[in-house]
């Protein structure tokens, strides 16, 4: 299922409760996961290709911050509205089920379970949605409950 309205002009009433949506593709680099991980994670499995196929993961894996970080960015590239987006408190439940291997290729699938107008903000609405990040084999790699605020379209 695709989304009726387009993210330019999206807005709380959009998002749906029950709504499924899949979108999006990014390839994982092996440059990219090494880059991301001395900086940030570095650990032998995520910068090392000799040392991690001695590793449980038996050879190189994203972390999963850089899944994240992918995750987000096709969140925000087909979810999440440029123009009603007010931000999130957070995220719930984050998984990281399978790893993530240079070549593989990412997709998302989110699932709306719950869209409530604020009782103390009626501009703005607040979205929880069930994220799914699936590899080229729809096999779940990561998953987390969010919470976003939007702007609500009417008042």
């Amino acid at each position: 299922m695709t989304f009726a309205t387009p993210i330019e002009s999206r807005y709380f009433e959009d998002y749906v409760t029950g709504a499924v949506h899949e979108f999006g593709s990014v390839r994982v680099d092996e440059k990219e996961v090494i880059e991301f991980a001395t900086r940030y994670d570095p650990q032998d499995f995520h910068v090392d290709p000799v040392a991690a196929k001695d590793s449980a993961f038996g050879g190189l894996i994203a972390s999963g911050w850089h899944t994240a970080g992918m995750m987000m960015r096709l969140l925000t590239e087909h979810f999440v509205s440029k123009v009603a987006s007010m931000g999130s408190p957070g995220v719930d439940e984050l998984r990281w089920a399978l790893p993530v291997r240079p070549g593989d290729t990412l997709s998302v699938r989110t699932t709306i379970l719950e869209a409530n107008r604020s009782r103390s903000k009626p501009d703005r609405g607040i979205v929880r949605t069930q994220v799914d990040v699936l590899n080229q084999r729809k096999e779940v790699v990561m998953s987390m409950k969010t919470i976003g605020f939007f702007r609500c379209r009417e008042t």
